[in-house]
């Protein structure tokens, strides 16, 4: 774009001019929008890696730790899950990553064990379609509610709601 906008300095266009231009020339560079079949297939493409029993099990750790809080808040819950999947520290399935030990009060107290609410099935999708609010969290917690010193010198990436989101 700089090449461009030499070239037509260059040539006596006035800096709005090249300005109009590099705008103009930005938009023909933008992508084809998709068509409807590809966008539906893209958010169903989860599917092609998780089961319908991930989905319940991701969407009822959504309610039990995050009901209440914003729904960009709940799909962090489930985005923290899933990028512990690609983790190396952590199992590679969301049952794995659910039930590990000590990893989340829900389980030890039996609150995952109630069924999801329809906020919490949506957050489980839209963070399975790819949406990370946090921006790469593997850890939350409530910072009135946990006595870890550990987690609370976990590098912190954003604070949603009640929720602290950490490296």
């Amino acid at each position: 774009m700089r090449k461009v906008a030499k070239l037509l300095l260059s040539l006596g266009i006035t800096a709005a001019g090249v300005l109009v231009v590099l705008v103009l020339w930005s938009r023909l560079q933008a992508p084809t929008p998709k068509a409807p079949d590809e966008e539906q297939a893209k958010l169903e493409s989860w599917r092609q890696a998780f089961s319908e029993t991930d989905l319940d099990l991701l969407a009822r750790v959504v309610r039990a730790e995050a009901e209440g809080e914003p729904y960009d808040g709940q799909v962090a819950v489930a985005a923290v899950i899933l990028n512990r999947l690609r983790h190396p520290e952590f199992p590679n399935t969301i049952p794995g990553v659910v039930y590990e030990p000590l990893a989340f009060s829900v389980v030890a107290n039996g609150e995952v064990n109630k069924p999801a609410n329809d906020k919490a099935v949506q957050a489980a999708h839209a963070a399975l379609n790819g949406w990370d609010p946090t921006g790469g969290a593997i850890y939350f917690y409530n910072p009135s509610k946990t006595r870890s010193a550990w987690i609370r010198q976990r590098p912190v990436l954003k604070t949603i709601g009640k929720h602290v989101f950490a490296s």
